[in-house]
């Protein structure tokens, strides 16, 4: 079964944050997990911001993104291309949304990714995605 993961959800597989062990069940053994390459982009600062703030050092922090990208050249992440043409299908959809959907460009980025590889479903723990996903036509997912 193939899933699709937000940035937040990544991090959970390489960091012990809230709710991590149970990110970590839900993705254990699958084949298949996916995500925008836009999360290379996220995950870096996500370390960043966990050596800024003391949780990790600069040595943990570059042997967990080794890791993960470690996963990605032996397949166990598929992440999409963001192409020109994707950040345009990211522009008119956003170009369309109703005023009261409150959507961030990284997060807009995920879920149109995610809406044009035929996903059905978004797993992540930000609330602003989960609350955006069914106007992608997405369901928002979260342990």
């Amino acid at each position: 079964m193939s899933r699709y993961l937000d940035t937040a959800y990544v991090a959970k597989c390489y960091l012990n944050e809230p709710d991590a062990a149970k990110v970590r069940a839900l993705v254990a053994g699958e084949e298949g997990l996916t995500s925008s390459a836009w999360c290379r982009a996220e995950l870096a600062c996500v370390f960043h911001r966990h050596v800024r703030e003391g949780g990790l050092s600069p040595r943990q922090a570059r042997q967990l993104h080794d890791l993960f990208l470690t996963d990605v050249r032996d397949g166990v992440w598929s992440l999409l291309p963001v192409s020109t043409d994707m950040l345009a299908s990211v522009e008119r959809r956003v170009r369309r949304l109703r005023a009261t959907v409150f959507v961030r460009a990284g997060d807009a980025i995920h879920l149109v990714t995610a809406a044009v590889a035929g996903f059905k479903e978004i797993w992540t723990n930000d609330r602003h995605l989960l609350a955006a996903a069914p106007a992608f036509g997405l369901r928002g997912r979260s342990v």
